[in-house]
């Protein structure tokens, strides 16, 4: 059976879709998965503080000092490997949606940029015509040079250098 067949609401991954296009319904949607993770996260940690204190305490006549605590590591261990994992994966649900947001923006932003690069390379491209400043009284001289000014009297020689 082809999708052509198929209408577009028997489509399970449409909402996804849409989830995925809508960067505010992305970050809503991880924030529910988040808020699951991290009430999954405080009933494991609940969950591993009493396994510790029944495990250690759970000795068996003849025990010696540390005999119990060997016996409760495996446990122990593998509930701190989950809790570890949810933590990773908690982290993981937050950059993403901030990476989400971020790609929004800089998508944004190379657009605003291509078209700043477009209307200069038009420009470059279409220089406008300026008409040139006149000066009626400098016609025909070339302009001073602008380090100095016009002549001077021969008493003012002691504010400038000589010639």
């Amino acid at each position: 059976m082809s999708t052509e067949d198929k209408p577009f609401f028997d489509d399970p991954n449409a909402a996804l879709r849409e989830i995925a296009e809508n960067r505010d319904a992305y970050a809503h949607y991880l924030a529910d998965y988040h808020r699951v993770v991290l009430e999954m996260q405080a009933k494991l940690e609940i969950l591993q503080r009493e396994t510790r204190v029944h495990c250690r305490g759970n000795r068996v006549e003849g025990d010696k000092l540390g005999q119990a605590f060997l016996r409760s590591f495996p446990v122990e261990k593998s509930l701190n490997d989950v809790l570890k994992n949810l933590k990773s994966i908690s982290s993981g649900l937050e950059k993403s949606a901030h990476k989400r947001h971020a790609h929004d923006e800089k998508v944004k932003e190379v657009k605003k940029s291509r078209k700043e690069k477009a209307q200069l390379k038009a420009r470059k491209n279409n220089p406008t015509l300026q008409a040139t400043p006149e000066n009626p009284g400098q016609q025909g001289a070339q302009s001073p040079n602008p380090g100095y000014g016009g002549p001077t009297s021969i008493y003012n020689l002691d504010r400038r250098e000589s010639a």
